[in-house]
């Protein structure tokens, strides 16, 4: 019988195909939902497949005076069918025999973390900033769409100017997204009237301005860099549970020998787990976001992998440009 991934044996799972078992499956899934910020601040909308259709309310439901007998106005109720699609995220861990049994039996317990960091942080820099995006949709292209774009440093009026750029839209905040490199710059964000000092940051009660502020660990998203938006136009989906294959006959294209020979677990005395998983994001209101140095959308959705272009490159953005060359040829 070949050898698999347990724990109890030198191993971590204990079928070469399938479902992540349970008990692993769900702290890991609890984990990346605990950790993006795409989870925490946006709505959940159920999926049993890898698309799901559903109305999203745009605006209606008035009220009116009436005098008596007078005929009540219909208010107008206004609705959009909008569509969100699930792309698949993946990674693959390469370990030598060796090393599961005399360096690390418990290889997947130790990995889960590092798995679910790998999946929320790169999600979350998709649907957030738009870096290397699957999907049609990004805060980054909405607040480009809306020209809700603000430039300048993080002060006092600069803060107020963003969370205008919402009110014009009759968009009320409930969400800051910034990060720790922030915090400096958040701190002096103090206007100085008749001597009395007025601060926007509560660094105690994580707010800016009273509204929630969470911080994105990114390096991709530049220093004095803030969203802010309403996370109810921003959805989410997770229609499965997480994937696994373990194998120890692969040869892995994408990473390579110090020779530059692709590795051979067969010939090398390795095994490779592979864990993929199904997530979804949409935007319904693009004006609903609004950002203070954003950087662009990356534009990948359609040179991903998978949409008419071949490509072995593990990154999109990378594909993208082979793509864009090819087409100029």
């Amino acid at each position: 019988m070949p050898q698999t991934f347990d724990p109890n044996n030198v191993t971590l799972l204990q079928k070469r195909d399938g479902s992540i078992p349970e008990k692993h499956a769900i702290l890991t899934i609890q984990e990346i939902m605990q950790n993006s910020k795409v989870m925490q601040l946006g709505k959940y909308e159920a999926m049993d497949g890898l698309e799901k259709k559903f109305d999203v309310f745009v605006k209606g439901g008035g009220a009116y005076w009436v005098d008596e007998t007078q005929k009540i106005p219909t208010a107008k109720s206004e609705w959009k069918t909008v569509e969100m699609r699930a792309k698949k995220l993946a990674v693959i861990l390469p370990v030598s025999d060796e090393y599961l049994k005399w360096g690390m039996s418990n290889f997947f317990e130790f990995m889960k973390p590092k798995i679910a960091e790998a999946f929320y942080k790169k999600f979350d820099e998709a649907v957030l900033l738009g870096k290397n995006n699957p999907f049609k949709q990004s805060l980054a292209r909405s607040i480009a769409t809306a020209g809700t774009n603000i430039t300048g440093s993080i002060d006092y009026d600069t803060i107020l100017d963003l969370e205008d750029k919402l009110y014009d839209n009759n968009i009320e905040p409930n969400a800051f997204i910034s990060k720790v490199q922030n915090h400096s710059a958040l701190r002096k964000a103090v206007k100085t009237e008749n001597g009395v000092a007025t601060s926007l940051y509560d660094r105690a009660n994580g707010t800016i301005d009273g509204i929630t502020t969470v911080n994105l660990k990114s390096d991709e998203l530049p220093k004095g860099s803030l969203i802010a938006g309403d996370f109810n136009y921003l959805y989410y989906g997770i229609p499965a549970g997480l994937e696994y294959s373990v194998s120890d006959q692969a040869q892995l294209s994408t990473l390579t020998n110090e020779d530059g020979t692709p590795i051979n677990l067969f010939e090398q005395g390795m095994k490779a787990l592979r864990v993929t998983m199904h997530v979804a994001a949409l935007v319904v209101k693009d004006e609903a976001f609004a950002g203070l140095n954003m950087t662009t959308d990356d534009n990948v959705f359609e040179t991903m992998p998978g949409h008419d272009t071949n490509s072995s490159d593990p990154d999109a953005v990378k594909n993208t440009k082979k793509a864009k060359a090819k087409a100029s040829e």
